[in-house]
């Protein structure tokens, strides 16, 4: 490079690289349409966006009149890093990808309450008041037998408040039949014994007995559990005594539900329901607000006046307690039960191969080797092991797995057999414009040499 050569100029006597000369940044993000997205998505992250986009044009990537134009297109729609997708894996309630989705009434639900609201204030009086007492009657109304109930900020939550304020430094009695692993390698067991609280483990993995649990029962006895083993299924030579049976022994009787069905279910009969069992005699059931309650993640206590009072009171309970908006979400869910995961669950299968081969029929019109396949769905997030609900998707070639789950709407399928299912028990019908185009985009970047 000549000594008097500025970096980045051409050498002597050859015309300057265009690819070398974008735009300044000032200049680029002086573009109105940039400006505005500072204001929205603020400036830090724009700027990103055009310095990303400058560098894209010095290799030569794109021309330096495009780099406004791509900078927008790389803004992502909101300032959190968490992106939208379309669920199309045939799991109701994908634990990677959020569980429930929000129904419209939570969503707008979490809208009115995201500036000051009167979550602690009583407007009438001017004075303080009951933290989610709104929240707190909705999910009475939806479970009659409970007398009072509590919000924590997940099932596992819930269950770890009625350990420490009920066993700790005393037993609590399980089945060894129960002491399951939850998601991330959690177990069970592990997460009692941290609340200071001792297990009294009875019977064997297959088969425990009342006479197991009455046996174990003595002074040192905080409560009896029972755990609903939602995400795995024991056949064969089983068996476990009913709720109405434990009730008798005489100690609380904490019974956690799994997958948070708060009345029964006639698509799912093996799942248990908080109203079922409280009625059935157990003192406090612990749910999921995230699960097929379809509400935001959420832990729900329910039962006996006096036990949840006593959890509600506990030291533990403020570091546990939800904020605003999970208690809107959870409130517009009690309310508006249509939820978008009661309507992937009770989903006609008719419909379901008819939006499957109108989307096929399309694509496959516009050259993309689309076809329509039946496929297993299942609920998903621990819940309903082994039950599978019939369903339809659309088969496409493998490869389209990647670049569907990295475009601009991203799209997360199952792969199986050399092929890219998108199932649409899983996909709101609303949504199958906007699966349509995902797959075209899709088609368009393979093609591309």
């Amino acid at each position: 490079m000549h000594r008097d050569q500025a970096p980045g100029a051409a050498p002597p006597g050859e015309r300057p690289d265009s690819r070398r000369r974008p735009p300044r940044t000032d200049a680029v993000l002086a573009d109105p349409r940039l400006a505005e997205a500072a204001r929205r998505l603020g400036r830090p992250l724009v700027k990103t966006a055009v310095v990303d986009a400058q560098e894209r044009a010095r290799h030569g990537q794109i021309a330096p009149a495009d780099v406004a134009d791509e900078a927008l297109r790389a803004l992502p729609p909101t300032a959190c890093a968490l992106r939208p997708v379309l669920n199309a894996t045939g799991v109701l309630l994908h634990t990677n990808l959020g569980r429930a989705a929000l129904s419209e009434a939570a969503r707008q639900a979490v809208l009115a309450a995201a500036g000051a609201t009167d979550v602690e204030f009583d407007l009438a009086s001017g004075d303080r008041a009951p933290r989610g007492r709104s929240t707190v009657r909705a999910l009475l109304d939806r479970v009659p037998a409970a007398q009072a109930a509590h919000v924590v900020n997940n099932g596992a939550a819930a269950l770890v408040l009625a350990a420490t304020a009920l066993a700790q430094g005393r037993e609590i009695i399980v089945s060894r039949g129960e002491l399951v692993e939850i998601g991330d390698g959690f177990r069970l067991p592990d997460l009692l014994a941290s609340t200071g609280a001792r297990l009294r483990e009875v019977g064997t993995t297959n088969r425990t007995t009342t006479a197991d649990y009455a046996a174990a029962v003595g002074d040192a006895t905080g409560f009896i559990l029972r755990v609903h083993p939602s995400n795995f299924r024991i056949t064969g030579f089983t068996g476990t005594p009913d709720i109405a049976e434990l009730a008798a022994l005489g100690p609380p009787l904490v019974a956690d539900i799994g997958s948070g069905l708060l009345r029964r279910e006639p698509l799912l009969p093996d799942e248990p329901d908080a109203e079922g069992w409280l009625r059935a005699g157990a003192d406090l059931v612990t749910a999921s607000g995230d699960k097929l309650l379809g509400g935001p993640q959420c832990g729900l206590l329910l039962g006996r006046a006096e036990l949840v009072r006593t959890l509600a009171r506990h030291p533990l309970a403020r570091a546990l307690r939800v904020d605003k908006l999970t208690l809107a979400a959870l409130e517009a869910t009690l309310n508006s039960p249509a939820t978008p995961t009661r309507s992937a669950l009770h989903a006609e299968l008719r419909e379901l191969r008819e939006r499957a081969g109108r989307l096929a029929t399309t694509l496959a019109a516009e050259g993309v080797p689309a076809r329509v396949v039946d496929s297993p769905a299942v609920v998903g997030g621990g819940g309903a092991p082994g039950v599978v609900l019939p369903s339809a998707a659309v088969a496409l070639p493998e490869a389209f797995a990647a670049p569907l789950r990295q475009g601009p709407t991203p799209v997360v399928g199952r792969t199986a057999d050399g092929s890219c299912l998108l199932d649409l028990r899983t996909v709101p019908a609303p949504a199958d414009a906007e699966l349509a185009a995902a797959v075209r985009l899709a088609a368009e970047g393979l093609a591309r040499p």
